[in-house]
């Protein structure tokens, strides 16, 4: 089996993709699920959200062997406090009470999954959640981000993982 050089594990709706059937990368996510939600500006006055991942996985235990993928974009649920049926939640997923952990162990698996001087690409919305705090939670360091979005709440963080060392 040849593995795709891009690993999205938590793939969501693929929101942020210019094309959402990129054959580049492996689309995963925990969830599998759709649903209608209400939005006035598209036809009809609803949307439907899809979320279909190629592979249905947990971001805290990848099924993929060491050092597997070039690139890893890692965006993970930001919303700890948003109920589960708001549409938010529906949306972007929702951590559980022992996000702190399911973060670092989902840091330390995309790193895993990483090729040595490979490139992750990390999203962040701090919402509910300052990125200080999540940055705390892995000891890679970061190359360089930017902000963004209507508050300038959304961060994309870039990474790069660093050579072995014999």
């Amino acid at each position: 089996m040849t593995i795709r050089p891009i690993l999205d594990p938590c793939c969501g709706s693929r929101m942020f993709w210019f094309d959402r059937q990129d054959g580049r990368a492996v689309f995963g996510d925990i969830r599998q699920e759709a649903h209608s939600l209400q939005d006035r500006s598209s036809p009809g006055g609803s949307r439907q959200l899809v979320i279909a991942p190629d592979v249905l996985l947990d971001f805290r235990a990848l099924p993929y062997g060491d050092a597997s993928f070039h690139l890893v974009v890692f965006d993970p649920p930001h919303l700890v406090q948003n109920g589960r049926s708001g549409w938010l939640a529906k949306k972007y997923g929702k951590l559980g009470a022992d996000w702190r952990d399911d973060l670092r162990a989902g840091f330390a698996e995309c790193f895993r999954v990483l090729r040595p001087n490979g490139t992750l690409i990390f999203k962040w919305n701090e919402h509910e959640v300052r990125v200080s705090e999540i940055l705390a939670l892995t000891d890679q360091k970061p190359l360089f981000g930017n902000r963004c979005g209507k508050t300038a709440k959304s961060h994309w963080i870039v990474f790069m993982k660093p050579e072995a060392t014999a």
